[in-house]
């Protein structure tokens, strides 16, 4: 028996060992081992991260169903490092409100978790469909974590309605996809797509699913409130490591299986990134409630991301990539920093930010530099990120949207002022008292903080990260089919450097029959 596919998955097989070491430490520890049991828990998970930075083979599985490429790699570390931020954020708020669910909130994460690795390595639909659902539905119990809290209540029920029905209306999509090309495999769908109105419409359909899960507008409803009601580390963790994920997987998608598409879907990214970046910015910067500004911030954000994904070549990629570490380290501190403020003040306010700085400097300065990052000003490693991420919609030709993102920024400037002000300048004869937070939140803290400033040298590294990414998409086979002549199917697909396509001299009969072969077959035509 060939137990090579299952080596291939040694993320998912590592951490799902973990989460089941877990379940039972939290099931039949006595009461003593169990005081232990949030140190035990991180101190595994780093074990779990070191064994995703070994190397490991760039190759599919399971005849394509999964695929492992070293940026789904990169990506799992990514988001296996932002979960362990959010657990030492956690520790304390977990010892003095939920001492008796620790085990139970651990265990939904990691489940998330394990979701989204499928989701990034996934080769199939269905593969993306189980990650996508497996990383929904714990989620919708940690929303609601706090069972006595009726705001969380209400954001779960929130949260678990609107899932439903993206999760429903993209295997609606899915659905329509393979009744128009008869397959589900990501390397055999290009080759039978021809731009049908069937194909588009499951296309859009489908795509429905990852906007939710990036909060782009319009599918940004839920945000503000689920952020709000939820636990602010929770809300932590939807904000970085769900949509390190959903912007993972839809470039891939996008790029892979409906790059011969591209003139459908193009149009439809354009517009969405304008309405996400201008109306998040707007609606930031009405709010008094630093968790609904930060929901607005995160959907900003997703715009600019989607920017990355619009490039569509590994310039793109690796940009898309290397902002969502940049994100991670300073969404997840200005999220530790307003949880750390709840709890001494109770609320989550923006007033309560009022000469914070007076009595808690090293707090404020760490929020500071984390709404410069985010607004990507200089020397931050925001600023990298999304003169990245620019430069490579810039190659492609998207000037006035880049133009658009620009001016946006400049707005976005203001309302991350807003907190900053708040902190340093506007008077409090009543600031928050000094406090103490605990090591755990300290750690995260200052890995956060070096996070924010050192990983701007991680910028320099950037042709070493663009060769990864081109590695990848070949791993993937994410360039364009070769469009074949007119007469057989009538495909005429994009070059992937953006230049016309030119169409491919070929004998017609055959390029029919290899089609439907393809299009038919029931075991995937994924070279081995």
């Amino acid at each position: 028996m060939d137990f090579s596919g299952f080596l291939l998955m040694r993320d998912e097989i590592s951490l799902v060992a973990l989460i089941l070491i877990l379940l039972l430490y939290d099931l039949f520890a006595p009461a003593k081992a169990r005081k232990a049991f949030q140190p035990v828990a991180c101190l595994l998970f780093v074990v779990q991260i070191a064994i995703t930075l070994l190397p490991t083979a760039a190759d599919h599985a399971f005849g394509g169903m999964y695929v492992n490429t070293p940026v789904a790699s990169v990506v799992k570390t990514l988001m296996s490092a932002g979960t362990l931020l959010v657990f030492l954020f956690s520790k304390k708020w977990l010892e003095e409100k939920h001492e008796i669910a620790q085990g139970e909130f651990y265990f939904l994460t990691l489940s998330t978790l394990l979701g989204m690795y499928f989701m990034v390595s996934s080769g199939h639909f269905l593969m993306f469909y189980l990650g996508i659902e497996l990383a929904s539905i714990p989620l919708a119990c940690l929303v609601a974590f706090s069972k006595k809290d009726i705001f969380s209540a209400e954001a779960g029920a929130k949260f678990i309605l609107n899932a439903s029905f993206a999760s429903g209306v993209s295997l609606f999509g899915m659905s329509l996809l393979y009744g128009g090309t008869g397959t589900l495999y990501f390397s055999d769908m290009p080759i039978a797509l021809t731009g049908t109105p069937l194909q588009i419409a499951g296309m859009i359909l489908f795509a429905t699913g990852l906007f939710f899960k990036m909060s782009l507008i319009p599918y940004h409803s839920w945000t503000a409130d689920v952020y709000q009601g939820a636990p602010t580390q929770v809300s932590a963790y939807l904000s970085v490591v769900s949509k390190t994920a959903a912007a993972v997987t839809l470039f891939t998608i996008f790029f892979k299986v409906f790059g011969v598409m591209a003139e459908s879907w193009k149009p439809v990214l354009y517009i969405i990134i304008i309405l996400s970046i201008t109306i998040a910015n707007v609606f930031a910067i009405r709010q008094k409630n630093i968790k609904r500004f930060l929901a607005y911030s995160s959907i900003s954000q997703a715009g600019y991301i989607v920017l990355g994904v619009m490039a569509a070549s590994p310039q793109g990629l690796t940009g898309v990539v290397y902002y969502m570490m940049v994100y991670m380290f300073a969404n997840i501190a200005a999220f530790g920093v307003a949880a750390l403020v709840e709890r001494q003040c109770g609320n989550t306010e923006i007033s309560s930010y009022n000469g914070l700085y007076k009595t808690n400097p090293w707090l404020s300065v760490l929020m500071m530099f984390a709404l410069f990052s985010l607004a990507g000003i200089p020397p931050f490693a925001g600023f990298f990120s999304k003169f990245f991420i620019f430069a490579s919609a810039v190659q492609q030709g998207y000037y006035i949207l880049v133009l658009i993102a620009l001016l946006n920024t400049i707005i976005s400037l203001y309302y991350y002022l807003l907190i900053v002000r708040a902190m340093f300048i506007t008077p409090n004869d009543n600031p928050l008292p000094n406090f103490r937070s605990d090591n755990y939140s300290r750690i995260a803290m200052v890995v956060c903080f070096f996070g924010i400033v050192l990983s701007g040298i991680v910028s320099f590294f950037y042709n070493k990260f663009d060769e990864m990414a081109k590695e990848s998409m070949e791993i993937c086979e994410l360039a364009m089919p070769k469009a074949t002549d007119g007469t057989a199917n009538g495909i005429a697909t994009a070059a992937f450097d953006g230049q016309t396509a030119e169409a491919a001299s070929g004998d017609a009969s055959a390029a029919t029959a290899t089609t439907a072969m393809n299009a038919t077959a029931p075991w995937p035509s994924t070279q081995e």
